[in-house]
């Protein structure tokens, strides 16, 4: 690899990507900071270079733009994963307030969103179900793409993968997004990067331009509050700067959680507005709603600035063939905007006002933004969680009653090019410290963050002032403990530099290899936790649940010594291990087990994001008589053939539930433990009907929904190599049992699994089925109202696979009498508006749903309550107008619920966001859950 040239920032933001550089040399510390400027597309055909890449894609339509019109410098070669023809930037932004569904916008916000597979094809969230869509992961590497491909278009020599290269990330970005955002990057070509965290990008900047000064500067400003309010993120923290003989020292002492509130709040707040106004009260469409945003932001822009006119037209073109005669226009004046801004989301409160967290969070195109959205009330909680290392910082009492208000304020984000907000800002500082500070300017809020990118390179080579703070957070061990809260074990305390290796010399491990282990990892903020115990390595603390925060689990399966005296002996081989973390160079927590005989001996521990809800991990709270019924299951799956004749099987669902209760009151961590007894033995299942029965009722119910564990992924990939096998003894029972297994656990298949069930069973669930009497007996001997619901579970599904199943099904439902619950009850469940375990960009859109609405309330839901299920189902409220059924229908299922007697449960969901009750749960699921996993709101 060539040695690099010019050291590179990139912020990577939410609303726009800038990027800036500097030359290395000899004098690197005076070496000067420039912006690049880059290529884009700002009309057809039309290419410019500006310092702004707006983080927009646009997805045309077939025909709509021809090639020659998008044609760049340079050959484009998009990232793996990313369609053929898209348009990113100034282009896109403007396309995409004229056309309705095809923009993608805010992928960052989606990149650290928990609620949804980030790696899966959602975005544009609000364009139609047979539209070609990408990952927030692709979304982002495909600007970072852009970026690449336009700087080495214009540096030849000097490619930008060879250059040292600073992407900036929210302070607030947890492991899993920070680990997404380096895979973006990667898939973009750049696989040799360093996260800088945005609030600590804006004070190296202002460091930069102030060097000579800065001693002087910040000599009575020991503690700095940095506000970065982006596009998609509020983002906190402290910087402490210490003079200690006449050397001055700066020093990240608090982060603060991560908030999704930004720009596009106060974007949104505005449209809501509008829409008002231009739609008498009724609401747009997702799709509407994102173009009237686009108009919006300007206005936005233009009535914060310092010469903003009196009032705005803010114009909502019309779509399709009534695109000139449906244009609307209204008015948005200067003190709605100022209203809107300054008393919605930067109020003058006090420094006890803390966020409203009763209210619930507000969805829109998906994203869960905050529920609050007054920036004031966050910065406050901010600083209460604080105060111990803000006091330190003053030099104040710790036991002072006297409230720590930082001395000095940088601001950033585009919201403060407006100097009334900045005033705002300011003003609420000054009010909960009583006296003036010290606001640090910044006159360039929409570039700091890659300026300061580039300067925190410049700081890694030594070429000026570098920030301290190490681990922004702390990383604790859960220990859980049945029925309580547990405790949590220090890992890795706040502060801890990077590349500093903490080994939990005090605990060990020992850990069965070849099967997975799974860590729980909590993190916190906080400066002190439970009984003001401070978070230190290897202190162990009871859990507050307000202080502390789950990641997701760190799993690894441990190599096991190929010894084939081990194995005939057929011994689980063991090894005992320490756990040792670090903070990395480049910003993420890396864990590993350590094998305490061999220091050589290492496993690296990986993320696992996927249905975390559950827990079976071992403790010494599991029931008193699980070893008893798990040497059951084991006795009578063994190798010994003797057990084949056993009375035992014929009475192993009673037995087991003689030893530890009614089945359905089996918790979370008994059920895994007895499904892998049952898989240990699963070679065994088929020697005779009985075990083969038993085993697949009662497997299958322990490992119900397929997910709720980090290990389930692992039995999963366990069972799914039983499907290819089948079932021994075929008859209609078995076929029954068999499909009713895949249908408890399919929510650990993947997609492909599920295609490959639905395209065994789809002839027998054909419509045309029944015209082909072979096939039709054959549907029946298979138990065809098993498949049914098993078709109806399969949530990963393809949407037109859904919809063209659920038409099947409603037709039957009203044309077939035998059967008509399970088709009811599978068009509720396909046709769902919160799915079970499915990520939400595979619902059913709310067009084609309502197109199916007008017959179901034509129908007697007295006589069929199941309709009514189906309708509620296909009618529940998510908050989230994507998806959300019109107000009009809304209105009459309310009517006709409330006509029909149904339960009162059944009308709240409908008419507010709930999540579903124990008895709709095992109505919706089939089975009731495990105890510790529920269904929430999607």
């Amino acid at each position: 690899m060539p040695s690099p040239r010019y050291l590179v920032g990139i912020d990577l933001g939410t609303t726009n990507i800038v990027v800036a550089y500097a030359e290395i040399t000899d004098e690197l510390q005076h070496a000067p900071v420039s912006l690049f400027e880059i290529d884009q597309l700002i009309g057809a055909g039309e290419v410019t270079r500006r310092p702004l890449l707006p983080s927009f894609r646009y997805h045309p339509a077939q025909g709509q733009v021809s090639a020659d019109d998008m044609v760049l410098p340079w050959d484009t070669e998009p990232v793996d994963g990313d369609i053929s023809q898209v348009i990113v930037g100034e282009w896109a932004r403007e396309l995409g307030s004229k056309v309705e569904g095809r923009q993608v916008s805010s992928a960052k916000s989606w990149l650290s969103h928990q609620g949804v597979d980030r790696e899966s094809d959602i975005l544009p969230w609000v364009s139609s179900y047979d539209q070609d869509k990408v990952s927030p992961v692709v979304a982002s590497a495909s600007y970072l793409n852009h970026v690449r491909q336009a700087w080495n278009y214009h540096h030849p020599g000097n490619r930008l993968e060879d250059q040292e290269v600073v992407v900036t990330i929210p302070a607030s970005f947890d492991e899993t997004a920070r680990n997404l955002t380096l895979k973006a990057a990667k898939l973009a070509g750049l696989t040799d990067i360093v996260l800088l965290e945005e609030p600590q990008a804006v004070c190296y900047d202002w460091y930069s331009r102030h060097a000579e000064q800065a001693k002087q500067a910040l000599s009575f400003v020991p503690l700095i509050l940095v506000c970065d309010v982006g596009g998609g993120t509020t983002d906190l923290s402290l910087i402490e700067a210490r003079l200690e003989e006449d050397e001055l020292s700066l020093n990240r002492i608090g982060v603060g959680e991560h908030l999704m509130l930004g720009g596009d709040n106060l974007d949104l707040a505005l449209a809501h507005l509008a829409e008002q106004r231009l739609n008498k009260g009724k609401k747009l469409n997702a799709a509407g709603l994102t173009r009237l945003i686009q108009q919006t932001r300007k206005a936005k822009e233009q009535l914060l600035s310092a010469e903003a006119p009196d009032d705005i037209k803010i114009t909502m073109l019309g779509s399709g063939s009534k695109l000139l005669g449906g244009t609307k226009s209204v008015s948005v004046t200067r003190e709605e905007v100022h209203q809107i801004a300054l008393d919605g989301f930067f109020p003058q409160t006090e420094l006890s006002q803390l966020p409203d967290k009763r209210k619930s969070a507000v969805v829109e195109f998906g994203l869960p933004y905050v529920a609050d959205p007054a920036v004031s009330k966050h910065v406050a909680e901010f600083l209460s969680q604080h105060q111990q290392v803000a006091k330190s910082a003053l030099g104040m009492d710790e036991h002072s009653q006297q409230p720590a208000i930082p001395v000095g304020l940088l601001l950033n984000g585009g919201v403060f090019n407006s100097d009334l907000v900045t005033q705002r800002m300011e003003s609420v500082l000054e009010q909960w410290r009583g006296s003036p500070l010290t606001l640090l300017d910044n006159p360039h809020p929409d570039w700091s963050v890659a300026l300061g990118a580039v300067a925190f390179a410049k700081a890694r080579r030594g070429a000026q002032i570098k920030i301290g703070g190490g681990s922004a957070r702390s990383y604790f061990l859960h220990l859980q403990e049945k029925k309580r809260k547990g405790k949590a074990l220090c890992l890795l305390a706040k502060g801890t530099e990077e590349g500093h290796e903490i080994r939990l010399s005090g605990r060990k491990f020992a850990l069965t290899l070849g099967e997975p282990v799974r860590f729980n990892l909590l993190t916190s903020t906080h400066d002190l936790l439970t009984d003001n115990t401070k978070a230190q390595n290897g202190v162990m603390v009871d859990i507050d649940p307000d202080l502390f925060a789950p990641l997701p689990p760190y799993i690894a399966t441990l190599d096991a010594n190929d010894d084939s005296e081990i194995r005939h002996a057929n011994q689980k081989q063991r090894e005992e291990v320490q756990l040792a973390c670090q903070l990395t160079e480049v910003g993420t927590l890396k864990m590993e087990c350590v094998s305490t005989t061999d220091e050589n001996q290492r496993w690296a521990l990986e993320f696992t994001v996927r249905h975390q809800q559950g827990d079976d991990s071992q403790d010494e709270d599991n029931h008193p008589r699980l070893l008893q019924a798990t040497e059951l299951i084991t006795q009578l799956y063994s190798g010994n053939k003797k057990s084949a004749d056993s009375k035992a099987i014929k009475t192993l669902t009673r037995d087991l539930e003689k030893l530890l209760g009614k089945r359905e009151t089996w918790d979370f961590t008994t059920s895994r433990k007895l499904f892998d007894a049952f898989s240990a033995g699963k070679k065994r299942r088929r020697r005779s009907e009985q075990h083969e029965k038993n085993w697949l009722r009662l497997a299958g119910f322990a490992l119900r929904p397929g997910f709720g564990s980090p290990t389930d992924s692992w039995r999963m990939d366990q069972v799914w190599s039983l499907y290819q096998q089948g079932i021994q003894f075929k008859n209609h029972q078995g076929w029954s049992d068999w499909w009713i297994f895949w249908r408890r656990v399919s929510g650990g298949l993947d997609q492909e699994q599920q295609e490959t069930i639905l395209a065994d069973i789809a002839k027998y669930l054909h419509p045309g089925s029944l015209r082909n009497a072979k096939i039709a007996k054959e549907a029946q001997e298979m138990s065809y109202e098993a498949m049914v619901r098993l078709a109806a579970s399969l949530e990963n599904l393809d949407v037109e696979d859904k919809v063209l199943l659920a038409g099947w099904f409603k037709n039957k439902a009203f044309n077939q009498a035998q059967h008509a619950q399970a088709h009811w009850w599978a068009l509720g469940r396909l046709a769902s508006r919160s799915l079970m375990y499915g990520s939400q960009h595979n619902v059913i859109p709310r067009e084609q749903v309502e197109q199916w609405l007008p017959e179901l309330l034509d129908q007697n839901w007295n006589k069929e309550p199941m309709i009514a299920f189906a309708t509620v189902m296909m009618c529940r409220k998510t908050g989230d107008r994507q998806f959300d059924i019109s107000d009009n229908f809304r209105e009459q299922i309310c009517e006709k619920l409330t006509n029909s007697k149904t339960p009162d449960s059944w009308l709240a969901l409908i008419q507010e966001v709930k999540d579903l009750s124990d008895t709709d749960s095992r109505k919706v699921f089939g089975d009731s859950l495990p105890q510790g996993l529920h269904l929430v709101s999607g």
